[in-house]
């Protein structure tokens, strides 16, 4: 793993053979997401998708603790509160490099080990060679801070089997690695320790070897294998059914379910269901990404995103008070808010 100094820039970008490596550098912040190193990031990756001496590109995590914990919510918070706007810039950067990842043209390895949360999903899971390892810990926890799933991970779970990445997208539930192959998150699942002999392999030989060497087969899902209720519940069309449905379920991990959810900002949960039922039905990344700027845009103006930032990382009390406070609340304009046209579309649907 790469240790970082105060002279070392947030990504590192160099060179080995014909592989371009990315290593986000911030690891005291499990490399949490800024707006240079977005900028970084698309700046490199223009370069390297057009160099013919480019063969892939390898995506890791200084620090032993994960690949990258999410966007920089202290500045979130810092504009939640201010009434500023500076985030809404980095929001637009940072979904025009999850597209941009999405549509690179040459292998793009991404080594999700360890944590892999908000901003770490979109700068790994839209990628064409998706690394799991027995440390993974992948995550969409908006829903606990007031706000809604972005960075297109809403696009990624509205396709994962049944109504698994429903109960993710809500409950901001955790995946292991082998749940993210299995709900399509993930393609390869490598021991931890075998990730230095696997991008070795890579710089030597290429990615399908390397892959084909050092995969295994990974352990069964738990969040497939309990499908059977999962689909039961969260069939259910309002959240309000969703939570009375998991309230009757008897399972543990129903039960654990039922209390996830009763702790989230409840306009962020109807927010959250409505955007995945309609990634479902678009199918289109690209519009999920243009409605993810609509729906950040709003809950930066709303009560619940600052209050949960506060709650949950500022002065961690884990104790938000939401407005409003209950399911019952929260009218269908609250709601429609978060998907009401602006005046600085992102427009990726439309090109």
């Amino acid at each position: 793993m790469t240790s970082q100094t105060t002279a070392e820039p947030s990504v590192l970008a160099r060179v080995d053979g014909s592989i371009g490596r990315l290593t986000l550098n911030r690891p005291r912040a499990i490399n949490a997401l800024n707006g240079e190193m977005v900028n970084t990031l698309q700046e490199t990756l223009d370069e390297w998708a057009s160099d013919p001496s480019i063969s892939a590109v390898v995506l890791d995590g200084a620090g032993e603790r994960g690949l990258c914990a999410g966007g920089d919510v202290v500045a979130m918070h810092s504009d939640a509160v201010s009434g500023g706007t500076d985030i809404l810039g980095f929001w637009r950067a940072e979904y025009l490099l999850n597209h941009a990842i999405s549509r690179f043209p040459k292998p793009y390895v991404a080594l999700m080990d360890g944590i892999v949360m908000g901003g770490g999903v979109g700068v790994s899971a839209h990628g064409n060679t998706r690394v799991v390892t027995e440390r993974s810990r992948i995550a969409m926890p908006e829903t606990g801070i007031g706000f809604v799933p972005d960075v297109g991970g809403i696009f990624l779970l509205a396709q994962a089997p049944g109504e698994t990445g429903t109960h993710l997208a809500l409950t901001a539930g955790h995946m292991d690695g082998a749940d993210a192959i299995a709900l399509g998150l993930a393609d390869h699942f490598v021991p931890s320790t075998a990730l230095p002999d696997l991008v070795a392999a890579i710089i030597a030989g290429g990615v399908p070897v390397a892959v084909d060497r050092y995969a295994e087969t990974p352990p069964p899902s738990t969040i497939l294998e309990a499908r059977t209720w999962i689909d039961e519940v969260y069939a259910a069309a309002t959240v309000e059914q969703i939570a009375e449905r998991l309230e009757r379920r008897t399972e543990p991990e129903a039960r654990a379910a039922a209390h996830a959810l009763a702790g989230k900002s409840p306009v962020a949960l109807k927010a959250t269901l409505r955007s995945l039922r309609q990634a479902r039905e678009t199918g289109s990344l690209e519009a999920v990404l243009d409605q993810d700027l609509r729906a950040v845009s709003h809950a930066l103006r709303t009560h619940d995103l600052a209050e949960g930032i506060r709650a949950q990382v500022i002065d961690k009390d884990r104790n938000p008070h939401w407005s409003p406070a209950t399911l019952s609340e929260v009218d269908e304009a609250m709601v429609e808010a978060y998907f009401a046209p602006l005046g600085h579309e992102l427009g990726l649907s439309t090109h």
